[in-house]
């Protein structure tokens, strides 16, 4: 059953479920128009300020892509499943080197197990709260990005294996064979017209070098983890849908640089998975008129969230 059914009418829950292809283009052009626009502002007045500038808002609509192929795994970026599956998959999730089809799978899994033994996102949550000194070390982790490459090196790794691979070196054929699957093979294929789009954009060949690549395996990262421990990170373990999530209230610049798209309410993804990003403001203003606030695990904002999740004594 759907955990919403507890508190919501299921007239309640299809007024918030319409799908919108409309807003689901508006979506996926306002994250690539804020990414281009960074990029152009840098092409116009390159300096180190609107390097950085263009560099965390980039690093920050890669979240916002994911966050957008989140959606289109529920199929609500969308009304029809055809549309889901190509932004999902080509807008969104190939060009940060993402699969659709299998992060449907392992996300599905999360929501069946919500902060239970059988949840696959519970190594993420687990660990918090924990010292300030430990979340430091994984913060200067993912900004460096040690993550990000150790990850990218796990994916490779993985097109190996899913290539056939045995034990051993590599052969030649074993890596034609992992670089030209449909995990890695069409990440290439996006990245391709990315890196293309990128040197239109600002005349210089290196820039999806720099402000592309480097950004996801660095300030992606961050903000990535961030967005993770916000979610479930220092919550309860149990299946009590208001107390084992939470949601962030979050500001202008946090929307911008950590909450991209209303992901911030995640308590109310949770309670109902396929209503659309844009409609979770009205589920969350309906449950507090329902007098369900005092009950939901909310933060005032992203820093009390690093704090609760860095609480633990050292």
């Amino acid at each position: 059953m759907t955990p919403g059914k507890r508190f919501l009418t299921s007239e309640e829950i299809r007024s918030l479920s319409g799908r919108s292809d409309l807003w689901g283009a508006w979506l996926v052009a306002h994250c690539w128009g804020l990414i281009l626009g960074a990029l152009a502002v840098f092409a116009l007045w390159p300096n180190p300020l609107t390097f950085l500038l263009a560099f965390t808002i980039i690093g920050s609509r890669q979240l916002g892509l994911a966050i957008l192929m989140h959606e289109a795994a529920h199929n609500a970026l969308f009304r029809s499943r055809a549309l889901n599956e190509f932004a999902g998959e080509w807008l969104c999730g190939r060009p940060i080197i993402a699969d659709l089809p299998e992060y449907r799978h392992y996300h599905l899994t999360h929501h069946r197990y919500t902060q239970t033994d059988r949840d696959p996102d519970l190594r993420l949550s687990r660990p918090f709260p924990t010292t300030r000194a430990s979340l430091r070390r994984k913060l200067i982790r993912d900004i460096t990005g040690q993550t990000g490459l150790k990850q990218r090196a796990q994916q490779i790794m993985f097109a190996l294996k899913m290539a056939g691979e045995v034990e051993g070196t590599p052969s030649s054929q074993d890596l034609a064979q992992a670089f030209s699957g449909p995990v890695i093979g069409r990440a290439i294929v996006a990245n391709a017209v990315v890196f293309a789009l990128f040197w239109a954009v600002t005349g210089a060949w290196w820039a999806w070098l720099a402000l592309w690549i480097l950004p996801l395996l660095t300030w992606f990262q961050l903000v990535l983890r961030i967005r993770n421990i916000a979610e479930h990170g220092a919550v309860e373990f149990s299946d009590d849908p208001l107390r084992n999530t939470r949601t962030t209230l979050a500001n202008p610049l946090e929307r911008l640089f950590l909450a991209p798209y209303r992901v911030n309410y995640h308590l109310e993804h949770h309670l109902v998975m396929h209503v659309p990003a844009h409609n979770l403001p009205r589920l969350h203003r309906l449950m507090l008129d329902k007098g369900h606030g005092a009950r939901m695990q909310t933060a005032r904002g992203y820093l009390d969230v690093l704090r609760a999740a860095s609480s633990r004594p050292a």
